[in-house]
């Protein structure tokens, strides 16, 4: 049976996978799990919940909260805040767990159950498969003063939250107007909040979530309409969040898109020339674009690279002690402010480095120069000999022996599907589909299902 907890915590059609049913039994797991483990000091266990506006968010984090309270852990409900402010919060305010109740980027009919453990980290695997081995079990639950009490945050939350990104720039913000699309989410009051806090003027569209709208056609995975509004608003930047606040991509002053990559380069090199980038090291996944890496070679920074996907980004942060990584969607974890990708953090720390440096956000981004990127799914074969068949393995080294330091080859089975995803980067647009094509060709060729 598949294991219930994916990369980023338990997420399905809300309703149908990601029940009512579901969350109670997350909740009650989660404490007695967590509780026979010693997580929980000589005292009352103190637990956050949080979630984005989607209108399943409602009786999902209600049932998550009486699960845990059930279970005798005292809960604060923190209503609607961004991801990474819950995990922020977890840590400030030194709580034993905490729960987020999200989907991120996904339409509005999914929805998500995710844990952070004291600090604000995730949880690790071993303890995600011990709470999933635990639903449904017949616990012996509290009775009487033991229960645990349920108190709302009335929005101190989102100030500390607020404060706490203030305090990590050195440069305010005065002088640039800035456009930013909230993606009818979890940041429609924070993410506004903090520009004007740090004086810009600030210009707002999707910020009115209703339940049903987040991420609908707008934010980080749609930024036509940010796009517009910055070259309509005459704004300096643009900055788009998803659903739950935990990515940023960028508009210049033309409309054009900045992505996770540019930003990543950015910062980086603000933060090398502050001689904050710990260890000179970017954390990048293999799918960033090869202009990023060879931009970082020419400015000394050397680049790790991991799997897809934050957590592999982060284990990789927290086991060398590095400071920045992230990915080309946007998701950027600055580990000396926070334990997740913010995209709000990642927003306000690029606004300030074009008002430090009094350049466009277009020139600060030029530093990368992105290389034509081609993806092609390759589905119905046999993913798992990929990286063993011989002849898949001769056309791979051709085609990276052609393309030279100036070009990449990237071969990836999917994790769910019958299908292997062939990326080739090359200087130039022709060379790219080219060999891409012919790669798929060869690995249809040699992999093909019976």
């Amino acid at each position: 049976m598949a294991r219930l907890f994916g990369t980023d915590g338990v997420r399905g059609l809300a309703n149908r996978e990601v029940t009512a049913e579901l969350a109670l039994q997350l909740g009650t797991a989660a404490a007695h799990v967590l509780g026979e483990r010693g997580t929980f000091a000589d005292r009352r266990p103190h637990a956050i919940v949080g979630r984005d506006p989607r209108v399943s968010g409602q009786f999902l984090s209600a049932a998550v909260i009486a699960g845990l309270a059930s279970a005798g852990v005292d809960v604060e409900d923190l209503g609607v805040l961004p991801t990474p402010a819950v995990a922020y919060l977890t840590a400030a305010e030194n709580a034993d767990l905490a729960v987020m109740i999200s989907a991120s980027h996904n339409p509005m009919a999914d929805n998500g159950i995710k844990f952070f453990a004291r600090g604000g980290v995730k949880l690790d695997d071993a303890v995600e498969d011990a709470i999933e081995a635990q639903l449904g079990s017949d616990w012996v639950l509290p009775i009487g003063a033991d229960v645990g009490r349920i108190t709302l945050d009335r929005g101190l939350g989102g100030d500390r939250y607020v404060q706490h990104l203030l305090s990590t720039i050195g440069h305010d913000l005065a002088g640039l107007r800035i456009a930013v699309d909230c993606a009818n989410g979890a940041a429609s009051q924070v993410g506004p909040d903090v520009l004007r806090a740090a004086g810009a003027d600030v210009v707002v569209i999707n910020a009115s979530p209703d339940g049903r709208n987040i991420n609908e056609k707008c934010g980080s995975t749609h930024p036509e309409q940010l796009q517009a509004a910055v070259v309509a608003s005459e704004s300096h930047l643009g900055v788009a969040y998803d659903g739950d606040a935990d990515r940023c991509l960028a508009v210049d002053h033309t409309g054009a898109l900045v992505d996770g990559d540019q930003i990543m380069g950015m910062l980086a090199l603000a933060l090398a020339e502050e001689g904050r980038l710990a260890h000179n090291t970017l954390v990048v996944t293999v799918m960033s674009n090869l202009g990023l890496i060879l931009a970082m070679r020419e400015a000394g920074i050397r680049t790790e690279q991991t799997g897809v996907g934050d957590r592999y980004v982060l284990e990789a942060m927290r086991t060398g002690g590095f400071s920045l990584g992230g990915e080309q969607s946007g998701h950027v974890i600055m580990s000396d402010h926070a334990t997740t990708g913010d995209g709000v953090l990642t927003g306000l720390h690029l606004a300030a480095r074009v008002a430090a440096t009094g350049r466009t956000l277009a020139d600060l981004a030029s530093v990368v120069q992105r290389l034509p990127q081609v993806l092609i799914n390759v589905p119905g074969v046999d993913k798992a000999r990929v990286n063993s068949d011989e002849g898949v393995a001769a056309a791979v080294s051709a085609a990276q022996e052609r393309l030279g330091d100036t070009g990449r080859v990237l071969l990836r089975s999917s994790g769910t599907e019958p299908l292997v995803r062939v990326m080739v980067e090359a200087a130039e647009q022709e060379q790219a589909d080219s060999e891409a094509r012919a790669l798929s060709d060869v690995v249809l060729a040699r992999l093909a299902l019976a």
